[in-house]
Order: C-alpha cells, then structure tokens, then sequence
C-alpha cells in the first residue's frame, strides 16, 4: 500500500499498538483483534478510525496493521559547494511539507500553518533552523506532537544540528492562509 489518503481500508490489529489519540494527542493503546480502518496514510504516520474515534499510529508500528512498513523518505545529498544556509532552508521546507495534520490529508505549509522558516549558520559549521509555527485552533491538542515531529524531521537533515519549532498564536490562522492547491483539494475554491 502505498501512501495515500483517499482510500479507506479496513484492517484488524495483529498485536496491541501503542497510538496517539487525535484530536487529544493523548497516549493510548490499541488491543489486537481491534479493528481498524485506515484513513490516512501520509507523512510517516497512518491515522486510523478505531472504536468511533481517531487515533494517529508510527509508521514504524504498520505492521500491527499487517501493512508493509514504508521506508523513510531519502533526503537530497548537499550541493557539490557544499552546504550553505540557502540548501538548508530550503531542505526545511521540503521537510516541513512531509509533516500532516492527522485529520486532514494536507500537509502543514500548504495548510499555512507555518509562518516562517530560516536557517542560521552556527560556529562550528552546522545550522539551526527556526520555525515559527501555528495550529488550526489554539486548543488543539495536537499541536506538541505536529511541532516535535517537524522539529524532528528538520533534525535529520544533513548538517542540521539544532531545530527550533515554536508555536504562536498571531496572527491568528485562518482559511485564507491555505494555499490555492489545499483550497481546491478540500473544495473550498
């Protein structure tokens, strides 16, 4: 199977699972024997629908859904220059854009959740990417978990050493910050 988010699948568990409530982003576990149906498969993460409600499961625990474990996603090697703040910027966007909201197939920069994105050259030849970040709405509990997943995803860039993700509140987000490609895959144009 590979990623998608259009399609549902029914599965059963083949052994207890450790998941993240969605939209609560609380802990919990799936029984095996439990079934499951797929939602969402995008960005390392497969949102499942399992006893009427969401959970999000690691890519990494695919097999308790008799599914294939997909391999990670192979980073762009650094320019033959070698790395300069411009390659790592942009490598962090690209990163940024393998990060989804569980509930919606549509990653967080084409959701307009993040508002910025810099890399700073540190004095011992690595970089620190700063992100300044928000959520669909400030209660969500989902927000830790999206801004520790990019800012682990930012982590595993070559040459990155220090990942800062914050989340802020202002401006406040709205629909109008989707870009035109997310408007239209959720009919909103």
């Amino acid at each position: 199977m590979d990623e998608h988010h259009g399609e549902s699948e029914s599965r059963v568990l083949q052994r207890d699972c450790h998941a993240i409530s969605v939209p609560w982003g609380q802990p919990a576990w799936l029984d095996a024997g439990s079934y499951a149906l797929v939602t969402q498969r995008l960005g390392g993460a497969i949102t499942v629908m399992s006893g009427g409600r969401l959970y999000r499961i690691a890519e990494a625990d695919a097999d308790a859904l008799g599914l294939e474990t997909l391999p990670p996603p192979v980073l762009p090697a650094p320019p033959d220059g070698g790395l300069d703040a411009a390659h790592v910027e942009q490598a962090a966007w690209a990163q940024l854009a393998t990060c989804y909201d569980p509930e919606i197939p549509i990653d967080i920069v084409k959701l307009g959740l993040v508002y910025a994105c810099a890399a700073e050259a540190l004095a011992d030849g690595g970089y620190r990417v700063v992100v300044k970040m928000t959520l669909t709405a400030p209660g969500c509990g989902m927000g830790t978990l999206i801004s520790d997943e990019a800012g682990a995803k930012l982590l595993q860039i070559p040459g990155v050493t220090e990942a800062d993700v914050e989340l802020v509140w202002d401006p406040p987000w709205s629909r109008e910050m989707m870009s035109e490609a997310a408007r239209l895959e959720l009919g909103m144009l």
